[in-house]
């Protein structure tokens, strides 16, 4: 059952990751980053295509030296899904990644040197049509900004962040997007909260360095949701010390459970107690795992008894009400005659999602082909 989404999202402007709209109402982008030695192409290729069978729609792949460069070049002929290529200091590595065909350049035109180097590489960005990165940091702020605000704080990442914002001002490149990542959840909130008044740029939100895979996305769940519900951000990324898939995978569910951009299968279950009839979490576990190659959204349900298992098989596609021994099986909110029975329920479920997967992507290619 489809709710109408209360967020009203921050007007900004619209640029492009390669073919990936960014800013300007388009779905919030979901991208990772590569922890492949840059120079193994195949094994950064690897992680890339598994990456992008997660669903990023973006990858991110660092870039520290000219050796790592040359390997870009093959890393982007291969890779299935755009390149935003992480570069630092020397501005020569951006110019080379960006002749090789990166479809972004993370890189702050402030740390680049003198202003020849700068509009150099602002310059390539423009005639490639290559979006640039603003990139702030807590754990990484100017020294001036360190003594002039004690601390970082939201008005200290801000300011360094509008530093690089008015180089590519004055060198009249608006194509940018800009992220003002802390590791603390409070100062990069109010860091977002303060500078999406200030630009009409797309804002890329993280909390950095947020830690392993649990903690790290309660932080990263807490402090995006918060910008997200007000309608902050375009594009997102979730820093985690985890396989980049996790990443992406916790991205989505964050934008699933906002209402915001929905992608595979929306699993409501319950935490199970005495009342169940069935294994209901290892139930939930095996179907997650099995059925993650899905794309197509949809909401089943799977609760263990029948105090709310008929509520919420209702106001799901797929729903199922725990019973005794044969438990109630629900689609499109009605009860069908067919019980399914409790020691068989991982595969029939399968089954019964799949079967409505093909349903909903024919629906889906009709709908297409009559529109054109």
């Amino acid at each position: 059952m489809m709710h109408e989404n209360p967020i009203k999202r921050r007007q900004s402007r619209r640029l492009y990751v390669g073919s990936v709209p960014i800013g300007d109402g388009a779905p919030i982008a979901v991208q990772s980053m590569t922890n492949t030695e840059t120079t193994d192409v195949q094994a950064t290729l690897q992680q890339i295509n598994a990456i992008a069978r997660a669903g990023a729609d973006i990858v991110r792949v660092s870039v520290p030296t000219m050796e790592a460069a040359e390997a870009f070049k093959h890393i982007k002929a291969g890779s299935p899904i755009p390149l935003v290529a992480d570069i630092h200091f020397d501005y020569r590595i951006a110019l080379k990644v960006a002749e090789y065909g990166a479809d972004c350049l993370r890189i702050n035109p402030g740390n680049i040197g003198r202003e020849d180097r700068v509009r150099a590489v602002v310059d390539s960005a423009r005639d490639h049509n290559i979006p640039i990165r603003i990139g702030v940091n807590g754990g990484s702020l100017e020294r001036d900004l360190q003594e002039k605000y004690g601390e970082p704080t939201p008005a200290a990442l801000v300011e360094s962040a509008l530093r690089h914002v008015e180089i590519l001002d004055r060198l009249n490149f608006p194509d940018f997007k800009v992220s003002v990542k802390a590791s603390d959840v409070f100062l990069a909130v109010d860091a977002y909260r303060l500078l999406a008044k200030q630009i009409e740029q797309p804002l890329h939100l993280g909390i950095t360095e947020a830690g392993g895979l649990r903690s790290g996305s309660v932080k990263s769940s807490i402090g995006l949701g918060m910008l997200l519900a007000e309608g902050i951000g375009d594009t997102l990324r979730i820093s985690l010390a985890a396989d980049p898939v996790e990443e992406v995978k916790v991205g989505f569910d964050i934008l699933k459970s906002l209402r915001i951009r929905s992608r595979g299968i929306n699993f409501i279950a319950c935490p199970s107690c005495s009342r169940q009839e069935f294994d209901v979490i290892g139930t939930v576990n095996a179907l997650e795992q099995r059925l993650e190659d899905v794309t197509t959204a949809m909401d089943v349900s799977i609760i263990g008894c029948v105090v709310n298992g008929p509520g919420e098989a209702l106001i799901s596609q797929i729903g199922l009400a725990g019973a005794k021994n044969k438990s109630g099986l629900y689609e499109d909110g009605e009860r069908l005659k067919e019980r399914l029975a409790n020691d068989q329920l991982v595969d029939a479920l399968e089954q019964r999602i799949r079967a409505k997967v093909k349903k909903l992507e024919a629906e889906r290619i009709a709908i297409q082909q009559i529109d054109n």
